[in-house]
């Protein structure tokens, strides 16, 4: 069933890449997906729990992305700068990251504020808890064993602005190869 439900997800999106997701049918998605229509239901329960599995998809893609970017070779300046690049072509490349990290919905994309419905179905993620989310791996994943709890705390407040600047690149974005040369500017109190 796992097979079924990711190409459920995928003809999902790519409905959603045509179309508002008002104007989507379960049954053109089920049909694209190759299953029944009572296969879409028996999965999500309705057109809310696919848009939140959809949305859940995406977010859990972009986190792996950001995994990604951390364990790159490199020391912690290219890796955060690697993390801050790939949030900001994820959300430049992937509607429904940019709403998930910005908070901007649109009229395009799932309602998706409905709480979840079917029993350990997580919460979906807000913009701060994805933000925070990014921070910890980060901080996780960029510091030594036994580093000093003055040296962390600088790391995390790198690793948030690192992520707060990605995402202003994603409403302004800046000329190629920018999103380095402004964490530089914006960190030059020494690389993290």
């Amino acid at each position: 069933m796992a097979a079924a439900r990711e190409c459920l997800l995928d003809a999902a999106f790519m409905a959603l890449a045509r179309r508002p997701w008002s104007a989507v049918r379960m049954v053109e998605v089920a049909a694209a997906a190759g299953v029944s229509r009572q296969t879409l239901y028996n999965e999500f329960g309705g057109k809310d729990g696919l848009a939140r599995a959809l949305v859940r998809r995406e977010a859990d893609g972009y986190l792996a992305g950001v995994e990604r970017a951390l364990a790159a070779g490199g020391d912690t300046w290219e890796r955060l700068t690697a993390t801050a690049e790939w949030t900001t072509a994820a959300a430049q490349d992937n509607a429904l990251v940019r709403a998930l990290l910005t908070g901007c919905w649109n009229e395009r994309l799932p309602a998706v504020r409905v709480p979840a419905q079917r029993r350990g179905e997580r919460p979906l993620p807000s913009p701060p808890d994805l933000l925070r989310m990014v921070r910890d791996r980060a901080v996780t994943a960029l510091t030594a064993p036994g580093t000093d709890p003055a040296t962390t705390a600088e790391l995390a407040r790198s690793c948030e602005l690192a992520v707060r600047l990605a995402l202003s690149c994603v409403a302004a974005p800046p000329p190629e190869g920018g999103v380095p040369e402004l964490l530089r500017t914006v960190l030059s109190t020494g690389r993290p």
